[in-house]
Order: C-alpha cells, then structure tokens, then sequence
C-alpha cells in the first residue's frame, strides 16, 4: 500500500474522507538545542457525530517526546502506516 505524505496546512484544507491517519510533530528539545524530539500519534474516526456535524476521533499515542530526527519520525510513520493499511501521514514539524 501507498502511503501518502502531507502537510497539516493540506490537511486543513482537505475535507477529511478518511477514517484513520497519522500525525508526526517533531521539535527540537528546550533544554538542547541539538536535540529533536518527536510525538506520533494514531487519529481514528469513532464513527460518532457531535451535534455540529463533525467527528469525534480517538487518539493513540505511538511515540512521545522520543529523540528522533524528522527523517526517523517519518520513517518509523511510514512504515507502520504500510503495515497497518493506513492511507496518509501527516507531518508538523516545528524546525
């Protein structure tokens, strides 16, 4: 399966078919600078409508504040992404 790579501005944009999707936020530590750390996280859509017409979405956590470059993030998104048949990943990094 193809996983496609996005940003969170195309991500605003986009109206949101799918039901599952990662989210990579990457930044570099505030005690060092030499440091980047990144969070993934699982969104799922729970299949529930809140009274204006949006998505309730559950939220799991892969990796929190993990030292890892933007590049390993990505990597790591994209291959369980493959696995997992999820559709997209979408990258905020804070660099």
């Amino acid at each position: 399966m193809a996983v496609q790579i996005i940003s969170r501005g195309v991500l605003e944009d986009m109206s949101l078919v799918e039901q599952d999707y990662l989210h990579v936020y990457t930044w570099k530590s505030p005690d060092n600078d030499s440091v980047t750390l990144a969070t993934i996280q699982r969104y799922i859509d729970s299949g529930e409508e809140i009274d204006e017409g949006g998505t309730t979405w559950r939220i799991r956590t892969l990796l929190a504040n993990h030292p890892m470059s933007q590049d390993e993030a990505m990597g790591f998104a994209r291959r369980y992404a493959e696995r997992k048949h999820i559709p997209f990943v979408v990258t905020d990094s804070g660099e």
